[in-house]
């Protein structure tokens, strides 16, 4: 390892793993430096499918940290606009989170799409499924669409390639040894503990052994890069505030989303998870009008934990390529947006997921959608005699509703009563809300062209920054970044 770079990136997530890997490509012969707080992608297990219980792993958790970030232990959902299969006429098509705006800002729309078409390559390079999700059955598709506008449910169509959780890790192992083998230098176990900013210019950071991460006693090692690259993912949106509000790194209040993991049985979603696989359904729903949408569905899959900083525990989902269940789950987010004088999105969102956490004595807690509708709360036996099998077995019997907020919970549940009119079943009692299912971006980080930050050569990608939301736009943020400093 050097002590001098051309280029540190902060985390090894798809954002910085599809620099790293497009530089390689580009051959420019920088030097090129990944800093990540986990494991190897090899050396990633979590143990709760052993023991039935989250273990709190330290110093980090090994589904939110380590090679490829989160996404190794995501269901691995892939959103494909690959031009050779789809979407070859048109001339707008969603793209999620602020990347679509932003994007479209710098580049025309087939420069766009020959970025994602690029990027799927890549993936399938590497071992992604050839088979696209919702490419077939355009006229079933077009139905659907057409049920939901009646209920203002707008079903977005967007082809999906499914990695599947076990596979998704495979992938990404492969792409380790990729970087490795081609003179990438990777830090692993190691946290960045600040930034050296030196007249408004980032010289490079300050890092530790992860497990000294939280002594403050120990003192960091500096090592030094022409350009800092923060990709450091939704895991590290609370620190990437932090150094903005030190270093005076320029930034607007971002939205922060709150809501549940919605379980319900296979049969009732059937139609969606046969013609789309996963559905992503947008919604403003009454009397707040704020924006609802539905995320990360796992047809046959496994409601999952993820732990962060601090012990916060949240929810979130899982779909396999061979392991399956007889549910269906999904997210269900209110996007929260505050204006002047609040500008902490991130400690809202905490204060909230901390609330819930001390309601399950540190576990996730779930409850029937027939009792919230009856003011009740859910106990044990309620779960044992329930028609939908929990498959999340660590989570805690109770009452989210003392925990989300009024407004929110509003929000979920008029969304749910909209969905049924569409989805039948889908408001049925004894569908499963588990709590708390929060993603955080940090404040928006003002960008130029280049992905630059107010800070001179400190760059900014993937979803920590707000910039993007899941694994296909933060990998495309890498690549072109990677082409962007390889011209400077």
């Amino acid at each position: 390892m050097s002590n001098k770079y051309d280029v540190i990136v902060i985390g090894a997530g798809p954002s910085g793993v599809f620099l790293a890997y497009e530089m390689i490509k580009l051959n420019t012969g920088k030097k090129i430096l990944l800093v990540e707080q986990g494991r190897r992608v090899e050396d990633r297990t979590c143990p709760i499918e052993k023991v039935n219980k989250c273990m709190r792993c330290k110093p980090f958790c090994n589904i939110t940290s380590g090679f490829s970030g989160a996404g190794a232990f995501s269901d691995g959902k892939l959103l494909s606009y690959h031009l050779s299969l789809y979407n070859e006429g048109e001339n707008d098509f969603y793209l999620g989170g602020n990347s679509g705006s932003y994007i479209k800002k710098y580049l025309s729309t087939q420069e766009i799409k020959d970025l994602l078409a690029y990027t799927d390559d890549v993936y399938l390079e590497f071992g992604a499924d050839p088979k696209l999700e919702g490419i077939e059955n355009r006229e079933e598709i077009v139905k659907l669409q057409q049920k939901a506008k009646k209920e203002n449910l707008d079903l977005i169509d967007i082809p999906i390639r499914h990695l599947g959780t076990e596979k998704a890790h495979e992938l990404y192992g492969r792409i380790e040894k990729f970087l490795l083998d081609n003179g990438i230098d990777i830090m692993f176990n190691t946290t960045v503990d600040d930034l050296v900013v030196e007249n408004n210019e980032v010289k490079g950071v300050k890092i530790k052994p992860s497990e000294k991460a939280f002594d403050e006693e120990y003192e960091a090692e500096a090592i030094y890069g022409d350009k800092v690259v923060l990709g450091v993912g939704r895991k590290g949106a609370a620190w990437l505030t932090k150094m903005c509000n030190k270093h005076a790194i320029e930034q607007q209040t971002g939205p922060v989303d709150i809501g549940i993991r919605y379980e319900l049985p296979d049969e009732i979603m059937k139609d969606i998870n046969k013609y789309m696989y996963e559905g992503k359904v947008v919604a403003r729903p009454g009397p707040f009008k704020d924006k609802v949408r539905t995320f990360c569905q796992n047809p046959s899959g496994f409601v999952a934990t993820e732990v962060y900083d601090n012990n916060l525990t949240l929810v979130n989902g899982h779909s396999y390529k061979e392991k399956k269940s007889t549910n269906t789950n999904l997210a269900i987010l209110v996007s929260h947006n505050f204006v002047h004088p609040f500008n902490k999105p991130i400690d809202y969102g905490m204060n909230v997921a901390k609330n819930l956490n001390e309601l399950g004595a540190g576990n996730i807690v779930v409850q029937r959608l027939g009792d919230i509708f009856r003011g009740r709360r859910t106990w044990e036996e309620d779960l044992k005699n329930n028609k939908v099998v929990p498959t999340l077995k660590t989570a805690v019997a109770g009452d989210i509703t003392y925990a989300l907020g009024y407004r929110t919970m509003t929000d979920i549940l008029e969304f749910i009563k909209s969905m049924d009119k569409f989805v039948e079943g889908f408001a049925d009692p004894a569908n499963l809300l588990y709590g708390p299912e929060i993603k955080f971006y940090s404040n928006g980080l003002i960008l130029d062209e280049t992905f630059q930050t107010s800070i001179k050569n400190l760059y900014s990608i993937g979803d920590g920054g707000g910039l993007t939301t899941g694994l296909m736009m933060a990998s495309c943020s890498g690549v072109q970044l990677a082409r962007i400093i390889s011209k400077m």
